[in-house]
């Protein structure tokens, strides 16, 4: 195996095509489709499926894809650090379900750190690409939660992909809408309570079981239900239709304002929040600064 075939490999799952692979690569085709069969017999993995319509990557592909990724790019920060002695930035990139509090968190670490010497990235995605992000090294770590619902499934999810769960803070369960809500002086909200109003959920695309949503309760047969794939329109939702979303009750009027309130909800659900890293490694200063942000927040969590 060569560092050669790595980068074609990345290349070709880059391109779905090989005769464009090729094309970027400045080589023959008949060359690169030679240099991927022999990787391929080395390492005894089918990397890509072959179709008429062009190609695909395998499931097998993508883990080693995430490894060969990791080596170019590794051996690229060596090269231009001792080779062509360039001054590089450092790294560090996190993948989060829609938690204002760990955005926050990020741009609190960000603050401190600058980003003259540093290349920052945020994803705020949906739970399953929280998980490949990190297995496949887009991401060094991953905020998500488990309950007793979703814990079992998504543990095993975590286990084939080589990951950890490591816990940050437990919450209650609260419904989050605007100050206007006419629930929103409420101490406490049942399910009863919110049955005319339309429940907001975070579209999770073709990965959309419901151990995979974002909100607890999530087989529960709402009467209304709005499904939508930014924050952004959440919020515009819950002022326009007197929407509501459920939550864990961290507020952050910092980025969100303060035209938004959390009201406990009747249940005795909990929340566990965390972080997901892959097993065996080390999580670098950036990584171990934003989690320590995080972690402040555990005396903010409602109960």
């Amino acid at each position: 195996m060569t560092l050669a075939q790595l980068r074609y490999a990345i290349t070709v799952a880059n391109s779905n095509s090989m005769n464009e692979a090729a094309r970027t690569l400045f080589i023959s085709q008949p060359s690169l489709s030679s240099a991927i069969r022999e990787l391929e017999e080395e390492i005894g993995v089918e990397l890509f499926r072959r179709t008429n319509r062009g190609i695909s990557v395998t499931p097998e592909g993508e883990e080693f894809l995430g490894y060969a990724r990791q080596v170019v790019e590794q051996y690229a920060l060596i090269e231009s650090k001792y080779v062509s002695k360039e001054r590089t930035k450092k790294k560090f990139s996190v993948s989060m379900q829609h938690y204002t509090f760990a955005v926050n968190a990020f741009v609190e670490m960000v603050k401190q750190f600058g980003m003259d010497e540093y290349e920052f990235a945020v994803h705020e995605t949906r739970t399953y690409d929280i998980i490949t992000d990190v297995k496949d090294f887009k991401s060094e770590i991953g905020i998500l939660y488990l309950n007793d619902f979703n814990r079992k499934v998504l543990e095993k999810i975590f286990h084939e992909s080589n990951l950890e769960f490591h816990p940050i803070l437990e919450c209650s369960i609260y419904v989050y809408m605007w100050k206007g809500h006419p629930l929103a002086d409420r101490d406490l909200i049942t399910l009863e309570d919110l049955r005319e109003y339309p429940c907001l959920s975070f579209e999770q695309g073709t990965y959309n079981s419901f151990y995979f949503a974002e909100e607890v309760l999530s087989t529960y047969e709402y009467k209304r239900l709005i499904k939508a794939n930014d924050r952004a329109t959440l919020l515009n939702l819950m002022v326009g239709l007197n929407g509501y979303t459920l939550c864990s009750g961290i507020i952050c009027e910092e980025l969100n304002g303060s035209d938004y309130c959390a009201v406990k909800l009747d249940s005795d659900e909990v929340m566990t929040i965390g972080y997901l890293a892959r097993k065996g490694t080390t999580i670098s200063k950036l990584g171990q600064k934003y989690l320590e942000e995080i972690a402040k927040y555990k005396d903010k969590a409602l109960r």
